[in-house]
């Protein structure tokens, strides 16, 4: 090999950087899309994506499923504050049930925050078919 070749072959450019990753927010969505979803499962910071993020359908589905969530989750507790006014002594085993509905309720929200995220709907059954509504 000569010494005009060695030069000619060591002078080659740099391969060039490779493609950005595709967002997470898919196509046509915007930058923070992400944080849009998980702020639709958070009680009612769900009105922030839902006034936010008016051309976004995906996340407004999830806002207006995030702020049916939590309808149905505030006539549960005011369902549960009346029957615990009403079973007087027995209400303490009440507690315990609702806690139990506490972090299940709790799952569902992270669930529903992985899920948006990932780009997927978490369909609630007797709840969901509400949010279509809006």
């Amino acid at each position: 090999m000569s010494e005009e070749e060695t030069q000619t072959t060591s002078a080659t450019p740099p391969p060039p950087p490779p493609a950005p990753a595709p967002s997470s927010s898919g196509t046509g969505g915007s930058s923070n899309r992400g944080l849009m979803i998980a702020l639709s499962y958070l009680w009612l910071l769900a009105l922030i994506p839902l006034l936010v993020e008016k051309d976004d359908a995906e996340v407004q589905w999830h806002a207006k499923h995030g702020l049916t969530l939590l309808v149905a989750e505030v006539a549960l507790w005011i369902v549960f504050g009346i029957l615990s006014m009403v079973l007087g002594p027995l209400a303490c085993v009440l507690a315990i049930v609702q806690l139990v509905l506490f972090i299940a309720i709790i799952a569902v929200h992270i669930i529903c925050i992985v899920k948006g995220i990932k780009g997927e709907r978490f369909l609630i059954p007797g709840v969901s078919q509400y949010a279509d509504r809006f």
